[in-house]
């Protein structure tokens, strides 16, 4: 039966069903309807529980079916199932445990809003970046058959994986490798059509192609009616014959090629189709076995179903209207920012293009898109593509910025080394997401760029310390044909400073002098010199007061500004928004060349800590990493040999 559209609930719903199922194993004894009621009960329990922590809401609600089946057939934890990206896995984690705990979804000291190994024995794998499923469930089948040890047993491997992050080119790595094996294992297409953003490319084509087909619908419509004639206990096995002969008729070629079997594309919202063919692939597979099921993102909310991105991602909202509850914003996000400056530049130079991975409108990238359809290009799941990509366009003579969150240019490291970089080309980089970003914790964390980018002979790194700065490096960017540049900003709203009218070239290597003190002088790079004000107003309280520069760049250096400052205070700090091996090591290289420790410098560097932080406010994160203004302060009384005031400050 497919699951039906209901008024969604205003308060906390009643879920009968769902209050009896502590774990996947109270599933096995409910009959068919049965499940299906519990279906209907967990996607309302997903919509209400959304609506008071905000999260990932529309992909969670297309797999509601599909997860109720899952844990139904197959017998978690021994069987490995893993949600790829796993921004779908409310539903999972209602059903295992973690239901009294779904308030705190994505809060600090909360569960994650990710699949985390550490959190539950039903995550098997932790996940956050997309197209790692198959790869990850062809090693448990791996490890399965070679005899690893697991505390939960082995069993069968799932990889979950949407249609979106098929298109990375990592899945298709793994289901080679995986079709070349032969172990038993089971991917699960979740078509929706929808990632992110649309789906691009031509795997998406295909994907359509194969349920548009006009010999599959005409046959499901036939095949529907005549196993309602049929006596009920043949009703199970002709569904089954029915939906096998659907995988024949429409045909999944590409994945037979590769080396699975293929079955589909079947409906991910009817329970009947779902449970009759995972029961049968469950009994009778030998080898890789790979299921397109077809979903709606956003599947029973209407307010989901008819936004363009399907509730990707919410606050807060009333559950009746789905109006979001976002505080009013006098100030601009970063990314709007870097978006109207790109879209700016763009109008007046024709040579300059913008690339993307599967989010357009994340980065930033929407207005461009808008307005210079033909400069703009999605290129789906595929960093490493999109890095290649525009260093082509760069070798071609055009001026390509490659926008891509801080987390997801990780995936392109290799590409930004080899392509980029030792060939010099000028590859303008938008690195959105930088730092620490909040409720999606540390998977998403911007820690590392400027470590791995400024340590790349030829980059030029840039960090904007507000918005303003953002435009004026946009603008150096954009002239910036000498090699690979790359700047970047934060998640989240500016800090409300005056905008210039458009962004002026800035010189390269050179910092700015923000206030001039005495004793200590503090160097900021990035937007932490919000904090580094306000933690100068309370040293001044204490008659401290310190230098303040902005440093712009970590590669090149401003040389002249650190040697000065080093030469004119006893204590030079340094404070960043990334991890050990950033900007304050290059500046303590520099010192150290320069032989300024051996006058006695006193010289720290605040950076990320050496752990991964999870999920939080930004400001409870940055509390965490001993980077707010209470702790530069602090810091700053410290190597002035006043610390014990620190203490009683704090």
């Amino acid at each position: 039966m497919t699951t039906e559209q209901k008024p969604a609930p205003t308060s906390a719903p009643e879920t009968p069903l769902l209050d009896r199922i502590s774990s996947p194993a109270d599933m096995k004894r409910l009959s068919d309807r049965d499940l299906s009621v519990l279906a209907d009960e967990l996607r309302s329990e997903t919509i209400y529980t959304v609506s008071q922590t905000g999260g990932h809401l529309g992909a969670g609600l297309g797999v509601v079916e599909l997860t109720v089946a899952l844990h139904a057939v197959f017998d978690a934890p021994r069987d490995k199932i893993i949600w790829d990206v796993s921004h779908q896995s409310y539903p999972h984690k209602i059903l295992t445990g973690r239901r009294d705990r779904m308030r705190t979804l994505r809060q600090k000291d909360g569960i994650s809003g990710f699949t985390k190994r550490s959190e539950s024995p039903y995550d098997p794998f932790g996940a956050a970046h997309s197209s790692t499923s198959i790869s990850a469930a062809l090693g448990f089948a791996v490890a399965r058959d070679l005899g690893g040890a697991c505390d939960t047993g082995h069993g069968d491997a799932v990889a979950v994986i949407g249609d979106g992050a098929m298109s990375a080119g990592m899945a298709f790595e793994a289901m080679n490798n995986a079709g070349a094996l032969g172990k038993r294992m089971f991917v699960i297409l979740n078509d929706n059509e929808m990632s992110i953003a649309p789906p691009v490319g031509a795997l998406s084509s295909y994907l359509s192609r194969l349920y548009a087909e006009k010999p599959f619908q005409e046959l499901k419509a036939a095949a529907k009616g005549a196993v309602s004639l049929l006596p009920a206990p043949l009703q199970e096995g002709a569904r089954r014959a029915r939906d096998m002969l659907k995988g024949l008729a429409v045909g999944g070629t590409l994945f037979e090629e590769l080396g699975f079997s293929y079955i589909g594309p079947i409906d991910g919202h009817d329970m009947d189709q779902l449970l009759a063919i995972l029961r049968t692939v469950h009994q009778r597979a030998t080898g890789p076995m790979l299921i397109h099921v077809l979903t709606k993102k956003g599947k029973g909310y209407a307010p989901a179903e008819g936004a363009d991105d399907g509730g990707h991602a919410t606050a807060k909202f009333d559950i009746v209207t789905g109006q979001q509850s976002k505080p009013p914003s006098n100030t601009p996000s970063y990314t709007s920012v870097f978006g109207r400056a790109l879209v700016d530049h763009a109008s007046r130079d024709d040579r300059i293009v913008a690339v993307t991975a599967a989010m357009p409108d994340g980065t930033g990238l929407g207005l461009m898109a808008g307005r210079y359809p033909s400069r703009c290009f999605d290129v789906g799941i595929a960093e490493q593509h999109a890095v290649t990509f525009a260093a082509g366009m760069a070798a071609g003579g055009l001026r390509p910025f490659c926008a891509l969150y801080s987390t997801f240019l990780q995936r392109g490291y290799d590409q930004v080394v080899h392509d980029v970089a030792i060939q010099r080309l000028p590859v303008r980089f938008a690195i959105d997401r930088a730092g620490l970003v909040g409720a999606d914790g540390a998977t998403h964390a911007g820690s590392y760029d400027i470590a791995f980018l400024a340590n790349l002979p030829g980059f030029v790194v840039m960090a904007a310390a507000d918005e303003a700065e953002l435009v004026h490096m946009v603008a150096t960017a954009a002239t910036h044909d000498e090699g690979p540049i790359a700047f970047r900003y934060p998640r989240g709203e500016g800090e409300g400073v005056t905008m210039p009218e458009q962004g002026v070239p800035l010189d390269i290597g050179k910092g700015r002098m923000i206030a001039e003190g005495s004793r200590v002088a503090i160097l900021s790079f990035g937007t932490r010199l919000g904090e580094v004000r306000r933690a100068a107003e309370a040293l001044a309280a204490r008659g401290i007061t310190p230098t303040i520069a902005d440093a712009r760049f970590a590669k090149p250096l401003d040389r002249d500004l650190i040697l000065k400052l080093a030469g004119d205070h006893e204590a030079l700090i340094t404070v960043e928004e990334g991890a050990v091996g950033g900007f304050g090591s290059h500046v303590a290289q520099l010192l150290a060349d320069e032989g300024v420790f051996d006058h006695g410098l006193k010289f720290r560097s605040m950076v990320l800590p050496d752990i991964f932080i999870d999920q939080a406010s930004p400001a409870d994160m940055y509390a965490v990493a001993g980077l707010d203004a209470p702790q530069i302060e602090a810091k700053v009384l410290e190597v002035l040999g006043i610390a014990q005031l620190a203490g009683k400050r704090a």
